[in-house]
């Protein structure tokens, strides 16, 4: 179960980030780092790539379920990331590939999940289950349609979703190489079988 360190890893990562861009205090120890405002852009390589500090209401790409929807989403990525580390558990001695792919979509959906958990309680704003998911990495990429909107740059996103699109990549990918070497193995058996039975063919006939 050392792979649970590459989850662990990502939800540092992506909370320290989300931290960062949004901002925190600590009054106790008189700690108070104000971040980036809603809105604002840093560029860091010109246009191509900068921070933008914004704020998902919802799921992926912006698009906002309604005040309704949002409490069974973060209900329904609590009970997926309980899945995950389960099945985690369950495949500690398979492929490493398949354990690393599972760990990275189970680091990023627990990275997620705290922002809608806690973030709401955390900034004052809503209640348990409400928070806002923090998004700020911010792609200029060919235009294209999602989703009935057009989009002149990539949705704007963080490390969590970040990793778990890395993660199911990996998986995809995975899947397509046991599938290859399932189909190569089944040939080489095949052609071994029709061996066995032409050598065998012959040994009769002699």
């Amino acid at each position: 179960m050392r792979v649970i360190f590459v989850s662990i890893a990502i939800v540092i990562i992506d909370q320290v980030s989300k931290l960062l861009v949004k901002g925190f205090s600590i009054p106790f120890l008189n700690i108070h780092y104000h971040g980036m405002y809603p809105g604002q852009r840093i560029p860091i390589l010109g246009n191509f790539f900068r921070l933008t500090f914004i704020e998902n209401p919802g799921m992926a790409f912006g698009f906002d379920p309604g005040l309704n929807m949002k409490l069974w989403i973060s209900l329904f990525s609590l009970v997926a990331s309980a899945g995950l580390s389960v099945y985690l558990y369950i495949i500690r001695k398979k492929n490493l590939t398949l354990r690393i792919a599972i760990a990275m979509i189970l680091g990023g959906a627990v990275g997620n999940l705290i922002d809608r958990m806690f973030y709401g309680i955390f900034y004052h704003y809503a209640p348990l289950f409400y928070g806002r998911v923090v998004d700020f990495l911010d792609f200029d990429f060919f235009k294209f349609n999602l989703f009935g909107r057009s989009f002149d740059r990539w949705p704007i996103f963080n490390f969590a979703d970040a990793s778990v699109t890395i993660g199911v990549l990996i998986l995809i990918f995975f899947y397509r190489s046991a599938k290859s070497e399932e189909y190569e193995a089944n040939d080489t058996a095949g052609e071994a079988g029709v061996s066995a039975e032409s050598i065998s063919g012959r040994d009769k006939t002699d």
